[in-house]
């Protein structure tokens, strides 16, 4: 009798293949906005912002209420989309749902810091609406101060569909503020990098310093401003060194004292 040793031998490529089904990343879905209209609860946003990492430009901010009988095919996270997928996806998610966009600049990322302003522009995006939504989800850790129901989803951006919509709004409005600002600051690249810290936008910040478009406490920022502007750079006194005056009015203070005992 020959044995078939094949049936019983384990298929070497089993375990990298269910390795791979569940390292693959999970697509958005409308499920989350499906359960809250079940229940009664519409309209209901989804928001995200682009631009929190980078040196120079705004954080942009969108908030999206998808129509639940014309959601585009293919809205994803928008990183994990090409420029010209979240182009295509722009156009029809503008013409399908609405869409609120609010900007925080590069002055307000440094007065309130980039936390701050980031959930600014997020509520604003969200007041923005031309209908006020009854819930709304934001992609990451914090939740908004809104008047309605607001629940923060970590990783939303490739969880629920409508904070991927907003994600694609966002990142695509913020790139093309960022190719406009080029037209303004040559030499930067900012139609390339996006003001992110890539070895060419630093290269550039070396050598032409800052622009008004830089966040000036970021740390290669404030390093290029220090370098090209040192005039901007408020001095650090030293707490512990007394200067002359210093020291001879003390040194008074203290013949006064004994000359009254």
């Amino acid at each position: 009798m020959i044995r078939d040793k094949s049936a019983k031998r384990p298929a070497k490529d089993a375990p990298k293949k269910a390795a791979v089904e569940e390292a693959a990343p999970v697509k958005a879905s409308f499920r989350r906005e499906r359960a809250l209209i079940k229940r009664g609860i519409w309209p209901v946003a989804g928001c995200d912002e682009a631009g929190r990492g980078p040196l120079a430009g705004p954080v942009v901010a969108a908030a999206v209420i998808l129509d639940p009988d014309r959601i585009p095919r293919g809205i994803d996270d928008s990183k994990r989309l090409t420029a010209e997928q979240r182009e295509k996806l722009f156009d029809k998610i503008c013409a399908t749902a609405q869409v609120s966009v609010a900007v925080a600049s590069p002055a307000r990322i440094d007065r309130d810091n980039i936390l701050r302003a980031s959930l600014w522009a997020l509520k604003r995006a969200v007041v923005a609406l031309p209908e006020a939504p009854r819930h709304v989800f934001v992609d990451g850790r914090d939740r908004l101060d809104t008047a309605c129901d607001c629940e923060a989803v970590i990783g939303g951006d490739g969880i629920v569909l409508s904070i991927a919509a907003a994600s694609i709004v966002a990142k695509v409005t913020r790139d093309r503020l960022m190719c406009a600002l080029a037209q303004d600051c040559p030499g930067y690249g900012f139609e390339q990098h996006k003001g992110y810290g890539v070895p060419e936008h630093l290269d550039a910040l070396n050598r032409l310093g800052p622009t008004v478009h830089h966040r000036s406490f970021f740390a290669p920022v404030a390093a290029a401003r220090a370098k090209h502007m040192p005039w901007t750079v408020e001095p650090v006194r030293d707490l512990f060194a007394a200067t002359e005056v210093e020291v001879q009015l003390e040194a008074s203070v203290e013949i006064d004292a004994s000359a009254n005992l």
